[in-house]
């Protein structure tokens, strides 16, 4: 079987990580990496061609895809070029830093249309995540009614945010925890529930840390068949909550330390109502537990996996990259109406939000002394999922 000769952009944590699992994956030969620090690429300069320039390793024939593991501003640039230089690309989240960044990869992506382009939205490839997808496209809940995620356990040290000098700053990253920890969990909102029409959005920048991006963020989500939404994220509470809360017609489904619950309605709500004859009724519940896994160690291996199978069996991509533009959409829009102070409607002024961020990154000030990380096991980011 013919394997996958594949190249690596980056190799900071995530490359790091997109390394280990390449190597345990039979569909793909690790044949190139690339990275500006020197010191990262030293230990396999014997054994794989090594670059400090990403176009001279997209200049070699022999290699059929990449992955971009780039600091954030990046990668739009480098997984275009890569896709213009015909190969297969896997982009860390997020695609860009906002909307009409993230052009340049959407057109790319729209000129080659026999090119494999996928996101590393991992979370996809949680057990407890795919069954709610399927209660919910099922009609299983019946109507949405409202959907609470906190989601706090982010928590990250003043040491993390000080270990990288793209970290923490508009001109380097871009953003805080909605651009860096919570694309996934703006990844499933869109994917559970669609995309809302108005957002009101509360932001705290550098409110638990030494940075000027946020670190805290309340936000108030509209649907377009009345269903609204609460999003509550922070990287500065501990030990914090990851609690998604889903009450719908047939009855409430709650995900939370390690459980999936479905309080389910005999009767749907909207009927009980309209038919009881007393006044402090409520609808018969049943208590069902269901059994599924709700983390998962491999996840990113997994979403590797999926995109060698895309290559070499045309299957179906778990997260193509172009869908990343709706999770990004809805963080775009909390950032704008924080901003702004004022709500978001949906479809997205993108030319707007763009002139915040150059304003936002011409007034940076923040400088930062860079401090080596102590270390490196960069999974212990998800293990509280």
């Amino acid at each position: 079987m013919k394997k996958i000769r594949i190249g690596i952009i980056g190799l900071g944590s995530m490359g790091t990580g997109h390394r280990l699992a390449l190597e345990s994956l039979e569909d793909f030969e690790l044949c190139a990496l690339c990275d500006i620090d020197p010191a990262r690429l030293e230990p396999f300069r014997e054994r794989i061609a090594c670059h400090s320039d990403y176009h001279a390793l997209l200049a070699d024939p022999t290699l059929d895809a990449v992955t971009v593991a780039t600091p954030h501003w990046l990668h739009p640039e480098i997984a275009a070029a890569a896709l213009d230089a015909g190969k297969h690309v896997l982009v860390e989240k997020p695609i860009g830093v906002h909307v009409l960044h993230a052009q340049t990869l959407l057109d790319a992506i729209a000129r080659h249309p026999l090119l494999k382009c996928a996101a590393m939205f991992n979370q996809r490839k949680i057990e407890a995540h795919i069954r709610i997808k399927s209660l919910i496209d099922s009609g299983e809940l019946g109507k949405i009614l409202r959907v609470n995620w906190i989601i706090t356990d982010w928590f990250r040290t003043q040491r993390y945010y000080d270990s990288g000098d793209w970290r923490a700053s508009w001109r380097g990253e871009g953003g805080g925890v909605l651009i860096n920890q919570c694309p996934h969990q703006l990844d499933l909102m869109q994917w559970f529930f669609g995309m809302p029409e108005r957002v009101s959005a509360f932001l705290r920048f550098g409110k638990y840390h030494r940075i000027e991006v946020e670190d805290d963020v309340t936000a108030y989500l509209e649907y377009p068949d009345g269903m609204t939404g609460v999003f509550i994220t922070s990287t500065g509470e501990a030990p914090g909550t990851n609690r998604l809360e889903i009450t719908a017609e047939r009855g409430r489904v709650v995900l939370e330390n390690g459980t999936l619950s479905f309080l389910r309605n005999e009767i749907p709500v909207s009927r009980f109502c309209r038919e009881s004859a007393e006044r402090f009724a409520m609808p018969p519940p049943w208590e069902c537990t269901i059994p599924c896994a709700c983390s998962n160690p491999h996840m990113h291996r997994d979403i590797l996996e999926n995109f060698g199978k895309a290559i070499l069996h045309n299957e179906p991509l778990t997260a193509s990259a172009d869908e990343g533009i709706r999770g990004l959409t809805l963080g775009n829009a909390m950032l704008l109406s924080a901003l702004e102070e004022k709500p978001v409607t949906l479809p997205l002024d993108a030319e707007r939000l763009a002139a915040h961020f150059e304003k936002l990154i011409a007034s940076s000030r923040y400088r930062k002394q860079v401090i080596a990380a102590q270390d490196s096991d960069f999974s212990r980011s998800f293990s509280r999922a």
